[in-house]
């Protein structure tokens, strides 16, 4: 059985995919740092639609052609990814992988592909043989990590973002993924102080700081998450994270409402609730 993360915080985790997190109209997509490791989810912000349908028919033609390419499977896995075919593109990578058992970044794409449907057994086999402990490499140590995050188990993640952040310290897609499993871990300050840490490298993706006015909202300071929200992105896609966020937030206070103890007022008013159907069983009788 597959373990969840605890519901006050699984919002944030929609479509988690292994390169940290960020709004946008339609919820929660991975930043663009993802395609440095193989990841077939990359750049799919900057190209529409019709745009990797060519590609998909371009790059699929040519792996039609030679399955055993691994560049083609790649890039033609990268195409279904951006169009929702997740499972074929698992299909595609499957078989590519079995032709190239020691391609490293395909493995990793492959890796990437299965979590990204939920096989994150199966996707940490597969990423632990992208690399070597002689050779690690620090994309595929942050990738472990959150796929490790999906299963719930936060610290493990943390402790391999950590080890890819001594090969690449202050490295920005690591820094958002350790900020996000805090937060998944409803460690809220350490994850803000994590991802503020991300914001301030240079180069850093814009959607890094959609994430950390996610963390700054889930608690409270709505005024600030918003203002962090409406930058660098524009009018129409920032109008539509503050509602995300709002929706985030509304549904983190009817969670907190409903796990919080009743007052005793409340436990009054419930026991006299309790009580009154008996007594006027009680009432009946005695008329009759």
């Amino acid at each position: 059985m597959r373990h969840r993360p605890g519901p006050t915080i699984r919002l944030i985790v929609c479509a988690m995919l292994l390169g940290g997190i960020a709004l946008t109209a339609a919820g929660c997509v991975t930043t663009g740092s993802t395609d440095t490791t193989g990841s077939i989810a990359a750049r799919a912000a900057t190209r529409s639609d019709a745009d990797w349908r060519l590609v998909a028919e371009q790059q699929g033609a040519r792996y039609r052609a030679n399955p055993a390419d691994a560049e083609a499977a790649l890039a033609y896995a990268q195409a279904l990814q951006a169009l929702g075919e997740r499972a074929q593109a698992v299909a595609v990578l499957q078989q590519a992988s079995m032709r190239n058992p020691k391609d490293t970044a395909l493995l990793g794409g492959y890796g990437r592909a299965l979590a990204d449907v939920g096989s994150y057994t199966q996707a940490l086999d597969v990423l632990n043989r992208a690399h070597s402990p002689d050779q690690p490499d620090w994309r595929i140590l942050s990738a472990q990590g959150a796929v490790l995050d999906q299963m719930g188990r936060h610290q493990d993640a943390q402790r391999y973002y950590s080890s890819a952040l001594k090969i690449m310290p202050d490295e920005p897609s690591v820094l958002s993924n350790l900020g996000l499993s805090y937060a998944l871990a409803k460690d809220l300050p350490k994850a803000e102080a994590t991802l503020r840490r991300a914001v301030e490298r240079p180069g850093t993706d814009p959607r890094v700081r959609q994430n950390l006015a996610l963390v700054v909202g889930l608690q409270g300071r709505f005024p600030e998450a918003e203002t962090i929200a409406r930058a660098d992105l524009p009018a129409e896609q920032a109008s539509a994270n503050v509602a995300y966020l709002k929706q985030m937030l509304a549904a983190r206070s009817d969670l907190a409402a409903n796990a919080a103890p009743p007052t005793a007022t409340e436990k009054r008013k419930k026991a006299l609730a309790r009580k009154r159907p008996t007594e006027e069983r009680v009432s009946a009788a005695t008329i009759n």
